[in-house]
């Protein structure tokens, strides 16, 4: 299929072939037929990746400011990196569609194959053939609406969400300033409620077709008729609302806004636009300053959009869902009328083209629509439509150790190819000799054609089944989310791969039994997890320092986890578990790696209100671990510091930076201080590939991987009962 991207470090825009979108559970597949440019929102970010690094750092401050966090934490290499893997890749644009259902996922019941549906997000609704959109971000079309009118949906509700900001009143009256296309349904609304409105823009052409959409009065901002059609319209007294629906860098909107509205009225923004308050003049009116968040409540919440939870009509009236259906009923009914506000339909093939000429000023536009190719309607069936198929699996026990071509590549394909995919692991194996990059698997389209561009990938596909039946890939990396790990390792097993999956393996007792169950039905045990801080070269070289011990150890490491980005999915942990079970597995691997056994006991102690752990692991010896995982530490100190004490001697990592070790008569430092970090990934994928190569063992014992997961489960049990828990009774 064909998706509009844009790569936001070189500014190139491109309409790209990609694969198929899966249809996952808990939203539906759908074939666009008209989509929407949002001509400010859109362009804005047209515009800003054809600036200089100078000049995108200058537009994105919160950005430079994880940038420098990102520096502090994991050195300047690793986010240099990780910066450019950002930058130089395709992002997609658009969020605003009206389309057809394909397929339907798990758990949806309100709408069926064929249904006219319009769909909302930045991630859900983009210039693309296929999109899959979730419960929450699409709702179905009234019958009496046609589908390039119903391709408004998103930026209506935008417009619809900032007007309930206001709290409008029947006979009040209103200043819009700013009339591109959300001032524009801004104005429509607030006339529908029975507002009067004074339109501000310095287009002439937009201001008459404000007026000729039910505008009392529009004129420049830099002119006198605003302010007379004010205090007309007023008598003197102000507005009692401004909604400021203008981008750019004037502070002029706040200023006008400040003047011309009543004592106490609302100053509402709706757009990017400055906001110098002059504080004399909000003050002395007591003006009410409110923001209006896009769609309207659930709109960055990922359990309301990803997970489809709704909230409870009694409690939120208006959710984005809501908007959207109530937006999409006042265009049916007649009440808003977006046709006139239509410069411009332009095939889907024409998108590139389309998009430098509103970004030169060639086209000057309220609104553009995508309209794309015809498709049937009716059963859903397409062409493009991604193909299931079952993978044949090798009947019977298999050895552990697969006899491959001499001299052949070692084929691996990635199922994922998220941010740590493309930073962490992709750019070790794309210049090692003797590997392919045969295939990478991702739900959505776009991040598996970049990870195809970037690390020269044979093929991109939506498709794992295809993947785990075909017989020259020699090795999966399961590189998803949490959740989906053990069930994704357990089906890579069964078709007989090499496994590589990053840490966690499983988030339950019974998902880890479940991969042990596949390793004893398909006789294949080639599985490594993604522990790799054991391969760390100043792990490794301190170890040898501090040599064999002969008592029992003293281990402490502190883990400075930080706190998460709001909406980031590890805080998801109803599907993809607590923080230390997704990431645990890392710090309780190198603990036994470092005591050279397995835990056999957990005990674990959590304070109220935070996601901070005390965890303590008892081993065979006599020797304990103790984990100190924190969540409120300062940012800017090391992430990971460990001492390890035993046999009068103590060995000491500072954050994969500098080791050292003490034995009473002379330190030992590590020679050289490193230009980056290197927790081991390197190290632990050279292993990987030569045991699939070679057919030797895995780089850690399957007993140990299993041992670890058990031990990081089993946090969970104590913590619940408040007791030392046994892994014999946590397995």
């Amino acid at each position: 299929m064909k998706q509009v991207v844009q790569n936001y470090k070189s500014g190139e825009l491109a309409l790209l072939d990609v694969p198929v979108p899966g249809c996952k559970p808990g939203g539906v597949l759908v074939r666009t037929a008209y989509s929407l440019i949002s001509t400010g929102t859109e362009l804005m970010k047209v515009s800003e990746a054809g600036m200089s690094m100078l000049g995108k750092a200058r537009s994105r401050p919160d950005q430079v400011a994880k940038v420098v966090q990102s520096v502090a934490t994991n050195g300047v290499p690793a986010t240099y990196r990780k910066v450019m893997g950002k930058l130089d890749s395709y992002t997609p644009l658009g969020y605003s569609l009206c389309g057809v259902v394909e397929q339907i996922g798990a758990g949806i019941d309100d709408v069926k194959a064929g249904d006219l549906v319009a769909c909302a997000g930045n991630e859900h609704a983009l210039h693309a053939e296929l999109n899959w959109v979730p419960k929450n971000l699409y709702t179905p079309v009234p019958d009496s609406l046609a589908p390039r009118h119903a391709a408004f949906g998103t930026v209506g509700s935008i417009a619809l969400q900032g007007v309930r900001q206001g709290e409008s009143r029947l006979g009040e009256v209103a200043l819009v300033v700013g009339l591109g296309l959300i001032g524009q349904l801004v104005a429509q609304l607030l006339t529908a409620s029975g507002v009067r409105v004074v339109g501000a823009d310095p287009d002439p052409a937009r201001c008459e077709l404000a007026e000729r959409l039910g505008a009392a009065a529009c004129g420049d901002p830099a002119s006198p008729a605003v302010e007379s059609a004010v205090a007309e319209l007023t008598d003197g007294h102000g507005v009692d609302q401004v909604y400021l629906a203008a981008g750019g860098g004037s502070n002029q909107p706040v200023e006008l806004a400040a003047r011309l509205c009543r004592d106490r009225g609302r100053v509402v923004d709706i757009g990017k636009c400055r906001l110098d308050l002059p504080w004399n003049a909000y003050y002395e009116k007591e003006l009410d300053v409110r923001f209006s968040r896009s769609y309207g409540p659930g709109r960055y919440d990922p359990e309301y959009e990803i997970e489809g939870r709704d909230y409870p009509i009694g409690y939120v009236r208006w959710t984005e869902r809501r908007n959207l259906a109530c937006f999409l009923d006042l265009v049916a009914r007649g009440r808003v009328d977006v046709e006139p506000l239509v410069t411009r339909t332009a095939d889907f093939d024409d998108a590139v083209e389309t998009y430098q000429r509103l970004k030169d000023g060639e086209l000057k536009a309220v609104a553009v629509l995508f309209r794309y190719p015809e498709q049937a309607v009716g059963d859903g069936a397409s062409a493009d439509a991604p193909v299931v198929s079952v993978p044949v699996v090798p009947g019977g026990a298999r050895s552990s150790a697969p006899v491959r071509a001499a001299r052949t590549p070692v084929r691996l394909a990635f199922v994922g190819a998220g941010n740590y995919a493309t930073s962490m692991l992709l750019p070790h194996l794309a210049r090692r000799d003797g590997v392919e990059l045969s295939t990478v698997v991702t739900t959505t389209a776009l991040s598996a054609a970049n990870a195809q561009r970037k690390f020269g990938f044979r093929e991109a596909t939506t498709d794992l089944d295809a993947v785990l039946g075909d017989a020259s890939v020699d090795a999966v990396f399961v590189v998803t989310r949490h959740s989906s790990h053990a069930e994704l390792t357990r089906k890579a097993l069964l078709a007989g791969k090499a496994v590589f999956v990053e840490k966690p393996l499983a988030l339950t007792g019974e998902e880890l039994t479940g991969v042990l169950d596949a390793v004893e039905e398909s006789g294949n045990d080639r599985l490594q997890v993604g522990f790799n801080r054991r391969f760390a070269p100043l792990l490794q070289e301190a170890g040898k320092r501090f040599g064999t011990r002969t008592g029992p150890a003293s281990l402490r490491y502190l883990v400075n986890a930080g706190r998460l980005d709001h909406g980031s999915w590890y805080l998801q942990q109803g599907t993809e578990g607590s923080r230390f079970a997704g990431e645990g597995g890392h710090f309780v691997d190198t603990a036994s790696w470092l005591l050279g056994a397995d835990p056999v006991s957990v005990y674990a102690l959590a304070p109220s209100g935070n996601e901070d752990l005390q965890v303590v692991l008892g081993y065979p010896d006599g020797s304990t671990a103790t984990i100190s995982y924190v969540t409120t530490g300062a940012a800017g100190f090391p992430k990971e510091t460990l001492d390890l004490v035993a046999d009068g001697k103590v060995l000491q990592l500072d954050d994969f930076v500098r080791s050292s070790v003490y034995d009473g008569r002379k330190r030992w430092v590590s020679s050289r201080l490193p230009k980056a970090r290197d927790k081991g990934q390197s190290a632990e994928l050279a292993a990987f590939v030569r045991a699939v190569r070679t057919g030797g063992p895995m780089p850690v014992p399957l007993r140990s991987l299993v041992a670890t997961t058990a031990a990081t489960l089993a946090v969970r049990a104590a913590l619940a009962g408040g007791a030392p828990v046994t892994l014999a009774e946590a397995r």
